[in-house]
């Protein structure tokens, strides 16, 4: 009866679990083109990518801004914000331009095939793209060897990632199938802090 029980038990726990991650699971993959995507839900709005932040601010202004809910647009099942009509009126001539790179997720947990993360406030234009980073650590360590980590984060995104759904390929990726390379975030901030010696 004991093991019974145990067994019942583990099997809610694992159901109490999937279904949190539901959210996300929708949340993050709208399916198209932009998919998965660093995307909440917020202001009514099923998908809203970088939590509000102005995706064209970065490439006209060289800034973070966060935009206005009242001044959007969708795109591929996704909306944006913007701080501007001027920002929405680009944005709509021309959306692919302005996406940011791997959904807008941490550029460098792409590297590791993880889609994780990505603050708005945290970012980096290299070549005429947006780069989102989880933090300044995670940028810090995609700048050490940019050639190297964009070479990398391509691959995964174009062999694994673009078309997953980011709850699953996260939960592989970081729990049984890490990629060879694999480095915790205290071996990535060892290494940012030996480069700055």
């Amino acid at each position: 009866m004991r093991i019974q029980s145990t067994l019942f038990g583990t099997i809610l726990l694992t159901l109490a679990l999937g279904l949190a991650g539901c959210a996300p699971l929708v949340t993050q993959s709208p399916g198209g083109k932009l998919s998965p995507v660093n995307a909440v839900a917020m202001d009514g709005n099923d998908r809203v990518i970088l939590k509000g932040a102005d995706v064209v601010a970065y490439f006209t202004q060289s800034a973070y801004k966060q935009g206005n809910p009242a001044i959007k647009s969708t795109y591929e099942n996704v909306t944006f914000y913007f701080s501007s009509a001027e920002n929405k009126a680009l944005f709509d001539k021309e959306p692919t331009r302005y996406l940011p790179e791997f959904g807008g997720y941490c550029a460098n947990g792409i590297v590791y095939a993880i889609p994780w993360g990505g603050d708005a406030d945290t970012w980096r234009m290299l070549d005429g793209k947006l780069y989102i980073f989880g933090g300044a650590g995670s940028r810090d360590a995609f700048l050490l060897d940019v050639p190297r980590n964009r070479q990398l984060a391509d691959k995964y995104w174009n062999e694994e990632v673009k078309g997953s759904n980011a709850f699953t390929q996260r939960t592989l990726r970081t729990t049984v199938n890490r990629v060879a390379h694999y480095k915790s975030g205290a071996e990535l901030a060892a290494e940012v802090a030996a480069a700055k010696k």
